[in-house]
C-alpha cells in the first residue's frame, strides 16, 4: 500500500480502535497490522503526539505476561475528534470515488 495513504489514515485508525476499547501500544499495532502493514516504530510517536493534544490519557494495568502495560483511553475531546475525522474521511472517499469513476463530468 502507498505509504502516503498509510500516513494519512493511521491517526484515524488508532483513534477508532480506542473509541471502542482501551488498548496498549503493541495491541494497537497488532490490530492495525491485521489489515494495513505498519512498523511498530510508527505508532509510538503518533501516540505521544495524540496524548499531548489531549485526545487520550494513559494508565498502567497489570499484565499476566510481564510488567504492567500502558493503556490508552480516549478523552471526551478524543471521542469528538474521532467522530469528526471519520465524517471527514467518509466525505473525502466519496468525493475521490466520484472523481475516479468519472462522475464529475
Amino acid at each position: 500500500m502507498n505509504i502516503q495513504f498509510k500516513k494519512g489514515v493511521l491517526e484515524m485508525c488508532v483513534l477508532s480502535l480506542l473509541a471502542s476499547q482501551d488498548c496498549y501500544g503493541y495491541e494497537l499495532v497488532q490490530e492495525i497490522s491485521k489489515r494495513i502493514e505498519i512498523a511498530i516504530g510508527t505508532i509510538y510517536p503518533l501516540l505521544n503526539r495524540l496524548k499531548r493534544e489531549n485526545y487520550f490519557e494513559n494508565y498502567l494495568s497489570e499484565s499476566g505476561e510481564g510488567p504492567p502495560r500502558k493503556y490508552y483511553r480516549l478523552t471526551p475531546k478524543g471521542h469528538e475528534h474521532t467522530k469528526n475525522l471519520i465524517g471527514e474521511w467518509k466525505e473525502f472517499i466519496k468525493q475521490v470515488d466520484t472523481i475516479i469513476e468519472g462522475g464529475n463530468k
